[in-house]
């Protein structure tokens, strides 16, 4: 494993070889992982997931359910797209005037996605097919037919581990963003910084352990590429089953943890705003849940740092909000940054309240 090209084929082959199903060692791929949330999955996306092919769902990997709201007319890129399950889903949710693009480099799973292609469309009453999948490298986007400011969304369902250039990875996926654009993903991260004698292990690799990019790591690389702060959605720990595996991993934790980022304008006005969510998603009425940090309720007014409110001015939830911008400096301190509150290992074993105390010391 000592280059990317390495731990790339090797993934291509642990992927291609378990493509009959789900045969992980980890509690990341199955389904007691992916609930991830102390609230309950809304209705649209358990809808959508209903309607995907049970054939395709039992090939899917996966160690989250990156479903963000507000997808309707979207155009949304799936990185590391699998048996296409999540795209199938995706194309439910942004309707016949959507779009979804699946990548995967393993071409054993992308012939098993595009044979039901034409199934969803029909299940879905869509007059043609609005989903399209691709055989290509996430860190090369452009070379797979991706172009540049091209996507309002892009998702990816644990499969930036199973990289070793995760800066490509980044930087690609900020690229292919529209301003405003999201990049919503779940993944696997470690506790502390991987050591290298465990980046040779292929079969760690192909299980996501050696590529799990220590928590706090995800902040700077963000930040590096021309992304906002990492939010952190949710998050739930992973169960190592493999004996042999827990063993090599000694003291590391894992955890499966989704982040939303955006790619706001080159040149922002970071200003403290007053933000006032009009109640205008059809799924979050009376509420919106948009990180651990923030829940928007209806007509109420919340104070925001300028970094949250170049976000809802920027992206596609601007018509959702009442932004009122305040004379006053931003309340987002770059002195001393903290980001307890980003720590999906405090969210999970606290379910929260780690982040609101942290919240407050913060302030």
């Amino acid at each position: 494993m000592s280059t990317a090209d390495d731990v790339r084929e090797n993934v291509k082959k642990y992927y291609g070889s378990r493509v009959e199903s789900s045969d992980l060692q980890t509690s990341a791929a199955t389904s007691s992982s992916c609930g991830i949330s102390f609230r309950p999955m809304p209705k649209s996306v358990r809808d959508a997931l209903s309607l995907v092919h049970p054939e395709v769902a039992k090939k899917f990997f996966g160690c989250g359910l990156p479903f963000p709201s507000k997808l309707e007319g979207c155009k949304i890129l799936d990185l590391g797209s699998g048996s296409g399950r999540d795209c199938f889903a995706f194309s439910k949710l942004v309707g016949p005037n959507g779009h979804v693009t699946g990548i995967d480099m393993t071409e054993e799973l992308i012939s098993v996605s595009s044979q039901y292609v034409e199934y969803h469309q029909k299940t879905f009453g869509y007059e043609k097919p609005n989903v399209t999948f691709v055989q290509g490298y996430m860190e090369k986007l452009n070379e797979a037919g991706i172009q540049n400011d091209s996507v309002d969304v892009v998702i990816s369902n644990c499969v930036i581990c199973l990289c070793a250039d995760k800066r490509a990875v980044m930087q690609e996926a900020c690229n292919a963003l529209k301003e405003g654009g999201e990049l919503y993903f779940s993944d696997m991260y470690a506790s502390k910084v991987i050591p290298d004698h465990m980046k040779q292990d292929p079969v760690l690799w192909g299980e996501g352990m050696s590529g799990s990019l220590f928590w706090r790591d995800l902040i700077s690389l963000a930040h590096s590429v021309g992304f906002s702060t990492p939010l952190l959605v949710s998050a739930s720990r992973i169960v190592v089953h493999n004996n042999e595996l827990k063993e090599k991993a000694g003291d590391i934790s894992y955890i499966s943890a989704t982040y939303r980022l955006f790619k706001l304008p080159k040149t922002p006005v970071l200003s403290s705003a007053t933000v006032t969510y009009k109640g205008t998603m059809a799924d979050s009425p009376d509420e919106l849940y948009f990180d651990s940090l923030h829940t928007f309720k209806k007509d109420v007014a919340m104070e925001v740092n300028g970094e949250m409110a170049a976000i809802l001015q920027s992206s596609r939830f601007c018509s959702d909000f009442k932004i009122q911008m305040l004379d006053k400096p931003d309340s987002n301190s770059e002195s001393a940054p903290q980001y307890c509150h980003l720590d999906p290992f405090l969210w999970s074993d606290k379910m929260g309240s780690s982040v609101k105390q942290c919240s407050k010391l913060n302030k």
